[in-house]
């Protein structure tokens, strides 16, 4: 399967690099474009990818088209390969925030079978978290095709689409919150005495390890404890962990978060406006 990626930026370059890392994409199956930047050129000579002439010619020789641009280029990209896609028919995939599938279904030629996705930054290291959710004309086949790609670069969940802004919140926005809370957390070690980088270190092991807790709770049973549960599990009464829950609490802490997440999302509907 030949597959074409429109931009090569960060988004592109973890999908490319994981699914070749993988084994799932062949290096001399990829096509790359971009814009008047030399992401592509750079992305090929990394990876073995191949540049392509033109977003059209990326079109004609690609079963597969990835848009990996940023929301506000989508337009003018879609109307530059309009007559392209009209020919070949290729399966769209979407990873541009705010757009839907509606909005992009109406840029394109009909009946042209699209699918949206939103992975987050890490793809970067084959973790990334992705919802996918097919278009009027995507098949069954569309969505395993475009799961199978997004997939390489870690897990994937089908959404009903009206849900994908709360998702880009608490998914593609929230590793720029969890990683807020790493270094606040570091901090706090510096002020103890701490040298900053070995409280990063540290902060960086708790956090990956309370995750893998989770994940290993939920695949050992299938009960899926929560994390108010795991949290009263560490809860000693009248102890330091509880001691420090709290004051965060009065702090606002979960509030902030809630905030946090709430305004990330409506600026996601702000952009598909």
């Amino acid at each position: 399967m030949r597959i074409g990626f429109i931009g090569a930026g960060n988004m592109a370059g973890a999908i490319v690099r994981g699914g070749i890392a993988s084994g799932r994409l062949r290096a001399e199956d990829i096509l790359l474009v971009s814009g008047p930047d030399p992401s592509a050129q750079a992305l090929a000579a990394d990876t073995g990818a191949r540049v392509a002439g033109s977003s059209a010619d990326l079109v004609a020789d690609s079963d597969v088209v990835v848009l990996a641009v940023k929301p506000q280029v989508v337009p003018t990209v879609l109307a530059e390969i309009h007559g392209a896609v009209a020919q070949w028919n290729p399966l769209v995939i979407s990873v541009a925030a705010g757009l839907s599938t509606f909005r992009l279904e109406s840029l394109l030629p009909a009946g042209t079978r699209v699918v949206r996705t939103m992975p987050n930054i890490a793809a970067m290291v084959g973790q990334a978290m992705t919802a996918l959710a097919p278009g009027a004309s995507a098949t069954r086949e569309d969505l395993a095709t475009a799961s199978t790609l997004m997939g390489s670069v870690g897990a994937t969940t089908e959404l009903d689409e009206s849900l994908f802004s709360t998702f880009t919140a608490i998914s593609g926005s929230s590793p720029a919150f969890v990683l807020t809370f790493i270094e606040a957390l570091a901090r706090a070690g510096v002020l103890g005495g701490i040298p900053k980088a070995q409280a990063v270190e540290i902060v960086t092991q708790v956090v990956a390890g309370s995750a893998a807790i989770l994940q290993a709770e939920a695949a050992a049973d299938g009960t899926h404890r929560t994390p108010a549960d795991l949290i009263d599990t560490i809860c000693s009464p009248a102890g330091t962990t509880v001691a420090g829950v709290m004051a965060m609490e009065r702090a606002g802490f979960s509030d902030a978060i809630v905030r946090g997440a709430e305004a990330a999302a409506t600026r996601d509907r702000e952009l598909g406006a």
